[in-house]
């Protein structure tokens, strides 16, 4: 099992900045892929951001073209945590944000994860941007 954490969530002006954390504990080895999602009111959830974490530590990001350039995905040196560094807010990247875990075997298979891939689920934290 792993159990997920999100947290750094809150209101922000557009142009803002909000640094989310999704900490993980637990079986946390087994969790080498890490997604990042979002939902809006009415609107279906997005994923944002999928990391993948090789067997050698190499860390792999891939991002929704919604927020490239604007998003950074990291980690700590423990690799507990996984951090979403949000620059350039606008309103329409106000949604509910989730980060889950999938075990996968290779980068491809991260990259592609989608619905029961993700085991595990964060409760959400909410970013509200306002214009």
């Amino acid at each position: 099992q792993v159990q997920l954490v999100e947290s750094g969530g809150g209101s922000v002006q557009a142009g803002g900045s909000l640094r989310l954390s999704c900490e993980s504990s637990g079986a946390t080895s087994s969790a080498n892929c890490m997604g990042w999602f979002r939902q809006a009111p009415g609107k279906e959830r997005e994923r944002v951001a999928v990391v993948y974490t090789s067997w050698s530590g190499t860390y792999y990001v891939n991002y929704a073209d919604s927020v490239k350039g604007r998003f950074t995905s990291s980690r700590d040196n423990a690799k507990t945590t996984v951090y979403l560094q949000m620059n350039s807010l606008n309103p329409e990247d106000t949604a509910i944000y989730y980060c889950a875990a999938a075990s996968v075997v290779m980068r491809s298979d991260c990259t592609n994860a989608d619905g029961d891939d993700w085991k595990y689920w964060g409760q959400g934290t909410q970013v509200t941007v306002s214009s």
